[in-house]
């Protein structure tokens, strides 16, 4: 903390300076978000292979899915343990302890042996590990969104709350990027094969062992870091609580549940954008997976073959990377815009356009004549999609926390952020996979499930306040230490 004789030079200057502020907040998201797309990434390429050899497709890509779903259940025990913490104690301690948790577990995620080598106690521990990632995310988001709005300056909470929102995309094209970047490493004795026999041998552990650099830089980072000022005042006031978890539910459980529901549609859009059309659209088309059978001579049922796009899997991602530009850049340009007229106003209009883009998924995504024109109607679903993503994601770091008062604000914003991942992250990828099948290949009822979790948003907002003029200094929280 400034001493008296510094604060009297210099009464204006913050405790951290901003670009310090700006890295600590981005570059832990950027690595929580490496780690975590990183799994989801092997969740489709490798897990259902080398963990979850079930004989069936669908079945192995759906139990790859419930072990990437049981990590949101994680979140919310996450969001309460380092939540408690985080408004007990202290931000910076919290921020280190969920960072260095995560990359612990990713990395030991890369050191597994197989079903073939254990059994299903592979599975198991990849379990183990998955909900540790789970337990640390939920810290984390709330701690870097807290670091970014407390220190920034006057009319700019939502500006500087974007930049742990960008970790989200920076995250996706790095993990993304390595993992293609190995891909084309790799020999490929048949051609550019999306799985080979060396990535599925060892070129997969490649990304998880990576994030220990990642976290050693993240730390150096976050450990630099001084308490924010508000967070102190709240501290000097009396109004830190011994059980700040009783004193959310009990005072503030209405906030709780808007903020949950104002999550609802982003969650679903992101792992929707993300997982769902990686799965889409690289799984072989009907005609494909019939000839792919002919030539290896294995019997084919058409009737029980839920069909995708086809596109090989570097093609794909590329296409998404491209997508995820713009996510970033919508997320930056948010900021700015929900200063100006209101966080609630902005993300009523995204999330009506969310509803629409719901239902033009058979529109986009459905196989053309021609597959250049296939191609171009996907890469314009992407693009419109992570542009939307964008738009709803970074506003989310500000009035998420702007929902409660500072010495429950840790608690509140991580346990609205977290449960909002079990109704949306945990079920999307599970639903939407279940939907498609349903649907006999087609994305239509996947688009329409996106609609319907965007209009339960749309009426969360309604009832949201808007908190654009909240006052950080002012809104401490009442009460003396030691109560409720």
């Amino acid at each position: 903390m400034t001493s008296p004789s510094t604060a009297a030079v210099t009464p204006t200057a913050p405790a951290n300076p901003r670009s310090r502020v700006i890295l600590a907040s981005l570059i832990g998201t950027t690595i929580e978000f490496y780690d975590f797309y990183v799994y989801a990434t092997a969740a489709v390429l490798v897990f259902p292979i080398l963990f979850f050899p079930t004989g069936n497709d669908t079945t192995a890509l759906l139990a790859s899915f419930g072990v990437f779903g049981a990590a949101m259940i994680a979140r919310p025990l996450g969001a309460v343990v380092f939540g408690h913490f985080g408004d007990r104690f202290g931000r910076k301690a919290t921020l280190v302890a969920s960072l260095l948790t995560m990359g612990i577990a990713t990395f030991l995620i890369g050191c597994l042996p197989t079903f073939n080598e254990i059994g299903w106690w592979a599975a198991l521990l990849l379990l183990v590990l998955r909900l540790a990632q789970g337990f640390a995310l939920g810290g984390e988001w709330s701690g870097a969104a807290l670091v970014a709005t407390e220190n920034a300056p006057k009319g700019k909470r939502a500006c500087y709350g974007t930049f742990p929102q960008l970790g989200a995309p920076l995250g996706f094209i790095i993990a993304n990027s390595i993992f293609l970047a190995i891909n084309f490493a790799l020999p490929h004795p048949e051609g550019a094969a999306q799985r080979s026999a060396e990535f599925l041998a060892w070129g997969w552990r490649v990304p998880f062992l990576f994030s220990a650099v990642m976290v050693i830089i993240g730390l150096w980072v976050r450990l630099r870091l001084v308490e924010s000022e508000t967070f102190v005042k709240a501290e000097q006031k009396g109004a830190i609580r011994k059980f700040p978890l009783g004193t959310v539910i009990r005072k503030h459980w209405w906030h709780l549940i808007l903020g949950t529901f104002v999550m609802l549609a982003t969650y679903v859009l992101f792992y929707l954008m993300t997982n769902f059309t990686l799965s889409y659209g690289t799984k072989a088309t009907l005609e494909g997976a019939k000839a792919a059978a002919e030539a290896s001579g294995t019997a084919f049922d058409a009737a029980s073959y839920v069909p995708g796009l086809g596109f090989g899997y570097t093609d794909f991602v590329l296409m998404q990377i491209i997508g995820v530009v713009f996510f970033g850049i919508f997320t930056l340009l948010s900021g700015p815009i929900a200063d100006a007229i209101g966080r609630r106003r902005l993300l009523l209009w995204v999330t009506a356009l969310i509803v629409v883009f719901g239902l033009t998924f058979n529109l986009f995504l459905l196989p053309q004549a021609d597959p250049k024109f296939t191609g171009a109607m996907v890469q314009a679903f992407l693009v419109f999609g992570f542009m939307l993503m964008g738009a709803t994601f970074g506003p989310m770091g500000a009035i998420l926390p702007e929902l409660f008062p500072t010495n429950v604000r840790y608690s509140g914003s991580a346990i609205s952020y977290n449960v909002s991942s079990i109704l949306g992250a945990a079920l999307a990828p599970i639903v939407a996979v279940a939907l498609w099948a349903a649907a006999g290949g087609s994305p239509v009822l996947v688009g329409i499930y996106l609609s319907a979790m965007s209009i339960l948003t749309f009426i969360a907002l309604i009832f949201t306040p808007e908190t654009k003029d909240v006052d950080y200094d002012a809104d401490l929280g009442v009460g003396v230490t030691g109560s409720l």
